[in-house]
């Protein structure tokens, strides 16, 4: 990634362009990330289309701050994109790294495993952070604009879908780890993160319900 425009600066099109292109990077990892941040603009869009209408007067602050927050949380959401992306490439790098002697290898492993670990934390923030915002999205749709109710059920599917993205970039690199401990670790923060994901979209899903029926 050094040298590479990040994920915020690019067209979306050259940016899709490179994620089918048979680079590894961008990857699944970026994609969760750009995923979530779409959601969140989702959601921010719908507090955007509260704030000012007389009869959300009562929700007008908590849409105000809940828009921020999500603004916030989309600028984050790029950088980690741009951090996966770069995290990997430092994966295939230690990969590469020489065997010929006892010490190289140790060297080569210790660099491996440190580059693994790395790989694994920029999707396990993703993932919490995607899913932390689709309870925003479910609120957002309970209370928020009733037109724009669509809008926020579909900030929660984007923020579903990145969370899960995130979660399997997680295991695969979990299950390469050496420590069994932690790996146990990832993997249970996964189980207890898609709990919350799949709890959180059911939620939103019940919010667009009552808002549409």
């Amino acid at each position: 990634m050094s040298g590479a425009t990040p994920m915020g600066g690019q067209r979306i099109d050259a940016w899709l362009d490179a994620l089918a292109s048979a680079s590894a990077t961008p990857g699944g990892g970026a994609f969760a990330a750009l995923s979530a941040a779409a959601g969140a603009s989702l959601v921010a869009m719908v507090c955007r289309l509260t704030i000012g209408k007389e009869r959300f007067a009562d929700v007008e602050a908590r849409m105000s701050a809940v828009a921020a927050e999500c603004d916030e949380e989309l600028a984050g959401f790029l950088r980690l994109a741009d951090e996966d992306a770069a995290a990997f490439d430092r994966v295939m790098a230690a990969y590469k790294l020489p065997r010929a002697t006892e010490q190289d290898t140790i060297q080569r492993l210790h660099a491996l495993q440190e580059a693994l670990a790395g790989a694994a934390e920029v999707p396990l923030m993703v993932a919490r952070r995607a899913v932390y915002v689709m309870g925003l999205a479910g609120e957002v749709t309970s209370i928020g604009n009733p037109n724009a109710a669509s809008d926020g059920l579909s900030g929660a599917a984007a923020l579903f879908g990145g969370a899960v993205a995130a979660l399997s970039n997680v295991r695969i690199n979990a299950f390469a780890f050496t420590d069994a401990q932690r790996r146990e670790e990832l993997l249970e923060d996964c189980r207890r993160l898609r709990e919350r994901a799949d709890a959180l979209l059911a939620d939103a899903e019940e919010a667009f319900a009552e808002r549409t029926s």
